[in-house]
């Protein structure tokens, strides 16, 4: 059986440690990661379409937006899911679709017909970004505690 690893609250707090199989952990954060890695490596495989995209949404110049965006996605998807620097990764990417939503899913500015369907874009995308900031917070966190307990066996 995996190891399991920390994900909340450390005993010494006095709230109860709450573990998670390891394996379990990390599809949590995959299934988190799945639609940034999918965007990422579609823009790389057509990279004619992802400059499209970002002249669709007014972005220029479009081709370093593209190059930008891909290393985001995947970079960013990598540091979460292989864990060297989770919370920045994390919240690179909060960031990133915080900024997309605002310039992807303006349902207030959309016709009758289209805005609730991007509305419901717009709020699902506010909960990845939730999504990624507990995952920056709770890495954070951890790395605190473990800070803490090297200190305390010194």
């Amino acid at each position: 059986m995996p190891e399991p690893t920390t994900t909340l609250t450390p005993a010494s707090s006095g709230e109860a440690t709450h573990r998670l199989p390891r394996w379990l952990h990390w599809l949590a954060l995959l299934l988190l990661c799945a639609a940034y890695l999918q965007g990422g490596l579609v823009k790389l495989t057509d990279f004619g379409g992802a400059v499209a995209e970002m002249q669709h949404f007014g972005l220029s110049p479009a081709v370093p937006m593209a190059v930008a965006t891909i290393v985001l996605e995947l970079g960013a998807c990598a540091m979460i899911l292989l864990g060297w620097r989770r919370w920045l990764g994390a919240l690179a990417l909060a960031a990133f679709t915080l900024a997309a939503t605002f310039v992807a899913n303006r349902f207030w500015q959309a016709p009758p017909e289209a805005r609730f369907m991007m509305a419901n874009a717009f709020f699902e995308h506010l909960g990845l970004v939730g999504g990624f900031l507990l995952v920056a917070w709770d890495d954070l966190r951890e790395r605190a505690r473990r800070t803490l307990a090297a200190q305390t066996n010194r």
